[in-house]
């Protein structure tokens, strides 16, 4: 795998993302941005990694942070990101990440990590856990980025200006000492469809939905899954098109295009002499016969924790030889004795 990035670093840019292993990804994510992850090996040079370390800035279990974590790491193998052509790895597993963390804190100043946004709102809302790590989460992220030589960063909105602080610590050590870091650029993807909640359809679908039927997962059993559709908020009308003030169909129907990758204006024409109960369950249907092999492949992984932990293990050692070539110039043009 090492040699492999090597070979196609100068024909393809490098792209690094990391997922964090809390909540539970729903089909929202799915066909919002999840879904489109494994073809983007076709393009580029891809990196992922399980965030782990930036998992334990809020209060999480142990047994909790071991299973989140080997849930999401089979979960990006059953949703096709082949550890042979991306590499695949557990944050935590390379020690790396840590050490230059701490090694770019001392090129990160106090002003800047304190005007990070998502600092201000995470310690408004949770004001009894307002840790040191919350704070340096970004140059955790910075170090996540920078290791591996990144060129693009796909990120959300919320996290521009970690990616920006990034490219602020990266520059600043490169002109003091000499290039040492490619400096990444952050993208926001394009995001597919919005999905939103089956119990609430004018609020976003997500991993923490407080009704129960309101969010689909994708690792949710066909069986609920076809009782969340079943359940599913519409309206007193009996037409099935979309419209501003027919949420719950809109909704419903944005999902059937999605998993059936046709318009909405065809699934429409498909459901015009349909009633809701039969509309509602083939959406359903096609939902279970889209996510079917992704649970399939999930499950088949869960059953050999063995094997699971092997691929964890290959992926760590293919990370930390790139990593470590990083760290040890940034070591050595500090001015540290190496041994």
């Amino acid at each position: 795998m090492e040699n492999q990035l090597e070979q196609q670093s100068e024909k393809r840019k490098r792209v690094f993302s990391a997922i964090k292993p809390t909540g539970n990804p729903t089909l929202g994510n799915y066909i919002g941005a999840m879904r489109q992850w494994p073809a983007m090996s076709d393009e580029f040079d891809c990196i992922y990694a399980v965030a782990d370390l930036h998992a334990i800035t809020v209060a999480i279990e142990p047994k909790e942070l071991r299973e989140n974590t080997k849930r999401m790491f089979a979960l990006l193998i059953a949703l096709g990101i082949e550890p042979e052509k991306n590499l695949l790895f557990v944050q935590s597993h390379v020690t790396a990440h840590a050490e230059l963390c701490w090694l770019l804190n001392n090129y990160t100043m106090f002003g800047e990590g304190r005007r990070m946004t998502q600092f201000k709102e995470k310690s408004q809302k949770a004001p009894e856990n307002v840790n040191v790590g919350l704070f340096d989460y970004p140059v955790l992220m910075a170090a996540d980025i920078l290791l591996y030589q990144t060129d693009i960063v796909p990120v959300g909105e919320d996290q521009l200006q970690h990616v920006e602080l990034c490219r602020t610590i990266a520059n600043r050590f490169n002109n003091r000492y000499s290039p040492t870091f490619a400096v990444p650029e952050g993208r926001v993807p394009k995001v597919g469809k919005r999905i939103y909640s089956l119990s609430d359809p004018t609020a976003k679908m997500g991993k923490s939905d407080g009704n129960a039927d309101g969010s689909v997962f994708i690792l949710d059993r066909p069986e609920d899954i076809m009782r969340k559709f079943k359940r599913a908020v519409t309206d007193c009308d009996n037409k099935i098109v979309a419209a501003k003030d027919k949420a719950g169909i809109t909704n419903l129907l944005s999902i059937y295009a999605s998993v059936q990758n046709m318009s909405v204006r065809d699934a429409e024409k498909e459901f015009e002499n349909s009633d809701y109960a039969s509309f509602k369950k083939r959406v359903g249907e096609a939902v279970v016969e889209t996510l079917r092999p992704i649970r399939e492949k999930y499950d088949s992984l869960r059953r050999d924790d063995n094997a699971l932990v092997e691929l964890m293990r290959s992926g760590a050692e293919n990370a930390r030889r790139v990593a470590v070539r990083t760290l040890e110039k940034v070591y050595k043009k500090i001015g540290f004795v190496r041994l």
